[in-house]
């Protein structure tokens, strides 16, 4: 699944440019983490790996489905919509939308999905 990576470039930017770099860098590695290791990740045990190095272990997710908490449901999701995914890898983005998280400690606590197409 290839997804757009433009919305969390702006993001950062604005954190930047209120002079918090450290911060800003690890909001990146963050939402990068969850859109390449855990949404785009096929493999199971390297996607188990990356949400618990992303995400608190009482993470809440949230998209217009449905709402899951903790680590387990996040893996149960990712993996529902790897399964309805095309894997159109080097292809134009297949799915668009945005991501809204909240960081407690280092970690991504609560994410919003908005997914447009």
């Amino acid at each position: 699944m290839m997804i757009d990576m433009l919305p969390i470039w702006v993001g950062v930017k604005r954190i930047y440019n209120q002079g918090s770099l450290a911060l800003a860098e690890k909001i990146r590695d963050l939402m990068h983490a969850n859109l390449f290791d855990v949404f785009n990740e096929r493999d199971p045990e390297r996607r188990i790996a990356a949400i618990a190095k992303t995400y608190t272990g009482d993470v809440v997710f949230s998209d217009p489905d449905e709402i899951v908490t903790g680590r387990e449901a996040l893996n149960n999701k990712a993996q529902k919509r790897l399964d309805k995914a095309p894997g159109f890898e080097g292809q134009p983005p297949v799915v668009s939308g945005m991501d809204i998280a909240i960081v407690k400690e280092g970690r991504i606590a609560t994410l919003y999905t908005l997914l447009t197409s």
